[in-house]
């Protein structure tokens, strides 16, 4: 699997809100930059073992920069703190991609729900429904109205946009916003995983469309062990309990694509070919886990002997 993949100029570095940086990107001769759609997130290789996604808040029509936000979080793994703290303007960063697990569908109506840096997929979102004619709504939550990114930029949307800081209006009320929802309306959501959580006992999965920043806690079945095949590079691997398809798989010098090993960025995401997936991500939605026909190899695993792999 191939993806797009430069080392792109900070064009410009400027707050978003209290802790939030929003960093625009473009290629250093002026190149376009792949097209994207709402939802999308990129790969921003920020060193050796510091590799992280961030949502495309900017707009996809654009091609000749991307924009992304970056929450600093004190007790990260570092990312944020590196972008923070040492990635200014005209300074250079490596990025892949974009893709996207979290594509807006076509709908005559859409509730939209964000919480903190959750608004960055949301974002570009509202632009595409208010441009197709949808009717839509969004519930916007964070901890303080200084620490919510782009609320300007959400004004000029007047009261289809409800700003509720927590220290003002308490947590999110979702009931007035997910009971009585109208047929043929999409919901879409991102934020922290107890928003989503609470979204997700309300909401038919049907209709709900969510995009998790960590994975989801969910009960798994034993590691045993099992046998992969690798359809294009004719080679048979054992994956041991305790180790995952995508360490197997490179340790049998089979280059993959993946970044964050934890099953929420869907890099790493692969066709079977034959077998039954154990699915362990946080991306693929039920239809698709019913299916199927790709899995996470950074955490999934078999529920037989015998996964055959398009690798």
């Amino acid at each position: 699997m191939s993806a797009y993949e430069a080392e792109l100029v900070v064009d410009r570095r400027e707050s978003a809100a209290d802790g939030v940086l929003a960093l625009t990107l473009r290629h250093p001769l002026g190149e376009q930059l792949p097209v994207w759609e709402p939802g999308a997130h990129i790969d921003v290789l920020l060193g050796p073992g510091l590799e992280r996604q961030y949502s495309l808040c900017g707009d996809p029509a654009d091609r000749s920069v991307w924009r992304i936000a970056v929450l600093r979080e004190p007790d990260g793994r570092g990312g944020s703190a590196y972008v923070h703290g040492e990635l200014g303007q005209g300074d250079k960063a490596r990025v892949r991609g974009p893709r996207n697990h979290f594509a807006l569908e076509a709908a005559p109506r859409y509730r939209f729900i964000a919480g903190g840096i959750g608004i960055t997929p949301i974002l570009p979102m509202l632009a595409a429904a208010e441009a197709a004619g949808a009717e839509w709504t969004l519930l916007y939550g964070g901890r303080t109205r200084g620490s919510m990114a782009f609320t300007d930029e959400l004004g000029a949307y007047g009261d289809r946009v409800t700003i509720a800081p927590q220290d003002e209006a308490g947590l999110l009320d979702l009931a007035t916003v997910l009971d009585d929802v109208p047929e043929g309306t999409l919901v879409y959501c991102c934020g922290p995983g107890a928003l989503l959580d609470a979204v997700e006992e309300r909401c038919p999965g049907g209709l709900l469309h969510i995009e998790r920043f960590q994975p989801k806690e969910q009960e798994t079945g034993p590691d045993t062990s099992f046998e992969v095949e690798l359809s294009r590079s004719g080679k048979t691997v054992t994956v041991p309990e305790g180790v995952s398809v995508l360490d197997a798989v490179r340790s049998a010098g089979v280059e993959v694509l993946y970044s964050c090993a934890e099953g929420t960025c869907g890099t790493c995401e692969t066709d079977v070919l034959e077998g039954t997936p154990d699915h362990r991500d946080s991306v693929l939605t039920d239809e698709e886990r019913e299916a199927g026909e790709t899995l996470m190899i950074c955490v999934s695993r078999c529920q037989g002997p015998r996964l055959v792999l398009d690798l």
